[in-house]
């Protein structure tokens, strides 16, 4: 079946604090009744049960020693980041995953910033469901009820892929219900999650570079994915986040400094945000003349050409470099210049295995049902650009348009690096990667998709639309199960 999208035009939803906006932002002139809308669904019983999944930064990380909240908060906690040993299974520490965000007070000064809240509001509110408990499930907990799947969202997304598998497994078992299938609403990262776990459940990548093959071990457990603003392609915002880091104050009318919490260095001990970077076929770079520029963005050495994220700055190597003798706080040993190295490598390669199996090719026709929503209005970021600074020897990527001259003189204006470097999306994600687009056939799958929709919005203010939330709604509440 070919995709069908209908376009509609006022608002949408998405990642989680990733694109903090103002209450105040401008929405659509007229909002969908949705208490008329669905009262009847609202009233009927035995709806399909959902699982909501968040996107990155969308969960709270917690110290399970010291109890201490890691995240959200205003301030830089005594957690500076994962470890970045060239072994990616021994990259671990003390925080663990706490509960969806659903608000976040930044400061007194500061408005309450809604994440989540509003659909999760929507869920309970207009179409009757309740909030399950994974571990201590009410007797009818396989209907009327959503799960929220809070994760650790700086780990690989396949071992928090498998993890959500074993805890379906774990509810089922509780419930009496092995034949139990959910519908799941994920946002931004949570939709490369629940595909990935549809499509291989608890299976790990191989370590051979055989061809992946999808054989769909979770649609056992998944009816219907919705997928709120999810970079099924790679989003080259990632990409920006990694060399420059990430302020999530951006869209504030006030900054405040201290909010300014994923630094670049922070990213680069993330596996998650590589995986977020475009996949191959979906890689577009531009050279100093605005001409496309072929760039394997798998390959440690382009990193190093380029100066690519704080792995190759020179300071940033000397304050991790030292003897493996010496071990750090965390119990584990300093991470030398060589194992920095390393460490990019691997989590390139992972990130390389992870995008294949994405986009494998299936030998059957998908048994779970894919939906997308999303934002189509906003400038965003589809193509850097790579200049050559003469008079510094050395190589300038550009993720934001600004005027300058090329090396033979000529001058490109801020018009014309917008016009090259951007593309339809929400800010964060293009509309081409929501649809899993791609040109080359041979570079990866096509999405199947049941239909999409459109809006106008912000990729952090996608999920409080609310005709976002009617699309949403109305895709998961018309099914009951027995």
């Amino acid at each position: 079946m070919h995709p069908q999208f209908f376009d509609i035009r006022p608002s949408l939803v998405l990642l989680a604090i990733l694109a903090i906006t103002t209450p105040g932002c401008i929405s659509a002139h007229r909002n969908p009744n949705l208490e008329q809308i669905f009262a009847s669904a609202r009233k009927s019983t035995g709806k399909r049960p959902v699982i909501v999944i968040p996107g990155i930064l969308g969960s709270e990380l917690i110290n399970s020693k010291t109890k201490e909240t890691v995240w959200p908060t205003p301030f830089r906690t005594s957690q500076e980041g994962l470890p970045m040993n060239p072994d990616l299974s021994l990259n671990t520490d003390d925080l663990v995953p706490g509960r969806i965000v659903e608000t976040v007070k930044l400061a007194r000064v500061l408005p309450e910033v809604y994440v989540y809240r509003d659909l999760l509001d929507a869920l309970r509110r207009y179409v009757g469901y309740k909030e399950g408990d994974w571990d201590r499930p009410d007797a009818d907990g396989d209907k009327d009820t959503f799960y929220v799947f809070a994760y650790d969202w700086r780990k690989d997304n396949v071992a928090n892929a498998r993890e959500l598998i074993r805890r379906i497994n774990r509810l089922k078992e509780k419930l009496g219900r092995s034949d139990l299938r959910f519908n799941v609403v994920a946002h931004s990262m949570g939709g490369l999650i629940a595909r990935y776990a549809a499509m291989y459940g608890d299976a790990d990548l191989p370590d051979s570079d055989d061809r992946i093959q999808p054989d769909w071990a979770g649609a056992k457990h998944i009816n219907k994915i919705v997928m709120i603003g999810v970079p099924n392609k790679g989003s080259a915002d990632a990409f920006a986040t990694l060399i420059e880091g990430y302020s999530i104050t951006e869209g504030l009318r006030r900054r405040v400094p201290l909010l300014n919490k994923l630094t670049a260095e922070d990213a680069v001990s993330t596996p998650s945000v590589f995986q977020l970077l475009p996949h191959r076929e979906s890689v577009r770079f531009l050279d100093e003349n605005l001409q496309p520029l072929q760039v394997d963005l798998y390959d440690p050495a382009i990193w190093k050409r380029y100066g690519w994220s704080p792995i190759n700055d020179p300071e940033f190597r000397r304050r991790h470099s030292g003897s493996h003798d010496e071990p750090r706080g965390d119990g584990f040993a300093n991470d030398s210049s060589t194992d920095l190295d390393a460490y990019l490598e691997a989590t390139l390669r992972r990130t390389r295995r992870f995008h294949e199996a994405l986009d494998a090719r299936s030998p059957i026709d998908s048994p779970v049902t894919l939906l997308a929503v999303g934002g189509d209005c906003e400038e965003t970021l589809n193509s850097p650009v790579i200049v050559r600074d003469t008079k510094r020897n050395r190589w300038l990527t550009l993720t934001r348009p600004h005027e300058y001259r090329s090396s033979t003189g000529a001058r490109y204006s801020k018009r014309q690096l917008t016009e090259a470097m951007y593309a339809p999306g929400d800010g964060r994600v293009t509309r081409a990667s929501l649809l899993g687009e791609t040109a080359n056939p041979e570079g990866g799958m096509s999405l199947r998709l049941l239909y999409a929709v459109f809006g106008c919005d912000l990729h952090g203010q996608l999920q409080r639309n609310k005709t976002l939330q009617d699309n949403a709604l109305s895709a998961i509440v018309g099914e009951i199960v027995k």
